[in-house]
């Protein structure tokens, strides 16, 4: 991925076209290091992505609150990802880089087959089930040991207010996803628990 110098500003995208991979944890040692908490698949898949675009809040950089990060060095150990930024070379400079959102362009990410879909392409569609009730959004994903599951969040069209939990399984529960008309449909009824 082609980009900018690591500590220059980027422009304000406000399209979208950017997903969140991880975040910048605290200080790890005297030399810059900071662990990295990753959103991918595996905790080292964020490193398929050497330079990440850092988000800030506001608050803590407001003169530069986006700013491009290059990977130069990283470490896995027991309990995570550690890091060094390129030009990050001392912990108060690092201190700086915490709780930043790492991120990169969706078309810098692999296609995937016919039937695969990131997490960002689900999060906000509309979930209806066989009987045509409408369950709300999704609001987010999360990994369970076995499979993931949607978290659906209730809308003013919803059946009910309850936030459900719906296991992500194509061979059983979803029957069809429809990113175009933003709707998926599945196999689930809405007295179920979860």
């Amino acid at each position: 991925m082609n980009g900018s110098p690591a500590n220059e500003a980027l422009n304000d995208d406000s399209s979208g076209a950017w997903v969140v991979l991880g975040k910048v944890g605290k200080v790890h040692g005297i030399k810059g290091w900071v662990r990295v908490i990753s959103f991918t698949e595996t905790s080292d898949g964020i490193l398929d992505y050497p330079l990440l675009r850092a988000d800030f809040d506001a608050s803590v950089a407001p003169t530069s609150a986006t700013r491009q990060l290059e990977i130069d060095d990283y470490k896995q150990q027991p309990k995570g990802l550690i890091a060094h930024f390129k030009g990050i070379d001392n912990p108060e400079e690092a201190r700086l880089l915490n709780g930043a959102t790492l991120s990169v362009e969706r078309k810098a990410l692999p296609p995937l087959e016919s039937d695969e879909y990131y997490w960002y392409q689900l999060e906000g569609l509309t979930v209806i089930n066989q009987h045509d009730e409408c369950f709300g959004i999704i609001k987010s994903m999360l990994e369970t040991g076995a499979n993931d599951v949607m978290v659906v969040k209730a809308t003013q069209e919803s059946i009910d207010d309850r936030e459900r939990l719906i296991p992500y399984l194509s061979d059983s529960v979803v029957l069809k996803v429809d990113l175009g008309k933003r709707v998926i449909r599945v196999d689930w009824d809405a007295d179920f628990l979860a």
